[in-house]
């Protein structure tokens, strides 16, 4: 994160920070819905730390990971919303033994038995 949290940044301050250029920037705001700066009094543009972080992500997923926009897009959506992440023990725990029951369900397609060592 950028070192100063309440900071308000320009677009060419992002810009030069993420290395991404400024018409891609305002593409970005249009069709990632997680990407939304405020805007002064006057119309332009300040993006918020955490702005600065879903541009670098959104570049990381786009060019690094291979995602198109939209699925970078979705990724996001779901990291912020923390879909699918287990939020207990005990939800991790039903996770973990539903992967086990359905590798084991493969395994035994396959005709390969396996044994899982026992968790405590």
């Amino acid at each position: 994160m950028p070192e100063h949290p309440d900071r308000k940044y320009s677009i060419g301050e992002v810009s030069a920070l993420t290395d991404v250029p400024v018409y891609l920037l305002r593409q970005w705001e249009k069709r990632v819905a997680a990407l939304k700066p405020k805007r002064w009094h006057n119309g332009r543009r300040y993006y918020s730390a955490r702005d600065v972080e879903i541009v670098k992500r959104i570049k990381y997923l786009t060019r690094h990971e291979g995602m198109t926009l939209r699925g970078a897009a979705l990724q996001i959506s779901a990291e912020i919303h923390g879909e699918g992440k287990p939020k207990t023990t005990t939800e991790l725990k039903k996770l973990v033994s539903e992967l086990e029951r359905r590798v084991r369900n493969l395994l035994d397609e396959l005709g390969t038995p396996l044994e899982f060592p026992k968790r405590s």
